[in-house]
């Protein structure tokens, strides 16, 4: 038992795009969630474990809120149920800069169903004046009890300290759920996946990045030992074929960037030298189909 620590979960919650992976990669030092500009981005339930002199977080980053069309998203939904259910805390996330309306309101009324308590973070604040900040602050107030209202910036840091300190204020004194190094237990190979999915939002758009998914089909470290190599291919999944010709682009330039972009952030990660064969395969119905979201890891 760790005398006098303060320990417990806390599940990061809101809607697409507010930076709730941002937020997490920065508290806990080290990228274990994928980020982009693009709405729906996280689609897993991602643990991140933040260990201090104070005690331990043990963090939830979930999908974003949204309403489900898919098997996927219903599962991505699920997840965020489940963790709802699961923790000592909620830090219910917004883009300060963002309007407030039926989406946001649908995010309050979870919150209030799960009967936890709650802290309004206010992410951004880098890029609005105080004024909007305060007028953000005062309309979430008349809307739920949070127990604090906390201004950041996920992408600068600032306000993290803060953040953090108050996390620790409200979590319950006790053991840690796991070692001072653990961070993650987000399978490898499905992080893999998800560091070229990052890719492939970041240069497609439209309808696109809602409808493309990664599977690892080989994952062979055999030459470990003697070549420092990883070989990895992967299958970019799409639903149209008009959609495949735009991820492999003119001449394949599009799909050859993609696949250097992915494979140096795949062997920061391994500590290795990594060939990554990146393979464009349609499947028209591949967000409903359970057998390929359980291999993408969004198993219920």
């Amino acid at each position: 038992m760790e005398e006098n620590k303060k320990s417990g979960f806390v599940t990061i919650l809101g809607r697409p795009n507010v930076g709730k992976s941002t937020l997490l990669n920065k508290i806990i030092g080290r990228k274990i969630s994928i980020t982009s500009d693009k709405p729906q981005t996280t689609r897993n339930k991602i643990l991140g474990v933040y260990t201090s002199d104070k005690g331990q977080i043990v963090f939830f980053d979930t999908p974003g809120v949204h309403r489900p069309g898919f098997e996927l998203n219903r599962r991505m939904l699920k997840y965020v149920q489940a963790a709802l259910s699961s923790v000592d805390l909620v830090l219910h996330m917004i883009d300060v800069g963002e309007s407030f309306g039926h989406g946001e309101k649908y995010v309050i009324d979870m919150v209030k169903a799960s009967k936890k308590d709650a802290i309004l973070v206010l992410n951004k604040i880098d890029k609005y004046k105080k004024g909007i900040i305060l007028e953000k602050i005062d309309l979430y107030r008349n809307e739920h009890n949070y127990l604090e209202y906390i201004p950041i910036s996920a992408l600068t840091g600032e306000g993290l300290v803060e953040l953090v300190e108050t996390i620790y204020k409200y979590l319950p004194e006790g053991p840690f759920f796991y070692d001072k190094d653990f961070i993650t237990d987000f399978p490898e190979k499905i992080l893999i996946a998800e560091l070229i999915r990052e890719k492939v939002l970041k240069y497609v758009r439209e309808e696109i990045p809602y409808s493309t998914g990664v599977l690892i089909d080989l994952y062979d470290d055999s030459q470990l030992e003697e070549k420092n190599l990883i070989r990895i291919e992967a299958s970019i999944l799409v639903e149209k074929d008009s959609q495949k010709g735009i991820i492999i682009g003119k001449g394949g330039k599009l799909i050859k960037k993609i696949g250097t972009e992915a494979r140096e952030e795949i062997e920061l990660l391994l500590g290795c030298r990594v060939y990554l064969g990146l393979f464009v395969k349609v499947n028209p119905n591949w967000r409903n189909n359970p057998i390929i979201l359980d291999e993408m890891g969004l198993r219920l």
